[in-house]
């Protein structure tokens, strides 16, 4: 079947260093995979956060609501749970924990008929460190091209 990315958070590279990456499933509703299959999902605002039971919950990703649905359709900006072994949560609640470190959604995307979620540990960058890492860019990219001689 292979991979079908329905939605990825572009400013991920930009605006934080991204440090561990994991894979991680999402507790959905029926309408909500529906509506994931017309391609339809946003996580540039969304993050990620461990509650005091040691659950997993991505918090304000949109998922539209799907056209086709009735009344009980489900709501856009819900808290979803994120499927890790106990492990893995224990790992990013102790590295959360450091000062600057967040968790953030790099990507939603479809892999053998199931969601999942990759989501990244994460730390902020500066406006200085910014500059540093498209000025970076622009010199790969134009030795790339050969304009440097």
């Amino acid at each position: 079947m292979g991979i079908k990315i329905i939605c990825k958070n572009q400013r991920a590279g930009y605006d934080y260093f991204l440090e561990d990456k994991y894979e991680c499933g999402v507790a959905l509703t029926g309408t909500e995979v529906k509506s994931l299959r017309l391609g339809k999902g946003i996580i540039n605002e969304a993050f990620v956060t461990i509650d005091s039971s040691g659950e997993v919950w991505l918090q304000n990703s949109t998922i539209p609501h799907y056209e086709f649905g009735n009344i009980n359709n489900h709501p856009e900006t819900r808290k979803r749970k994120l499927l890790l072994n106990r492990q893995e949560i224990h790992q990013l609640g102790k590295k959360m924990a450091t000062k600057g470190y967040t968790v953030i959604p790099l990507a939603l995307y479809f892999k053998d008929s199931l969601v999942k979620c990759e989501i990244a540990l994460a730390k902020g960058k500066n406006l200085f460190d910014k500059r540093d890492t498209a000025a970076k860019k622009d010199v790969e990219r134009k030795l790339r091209q050969g304009q440097f001689d």
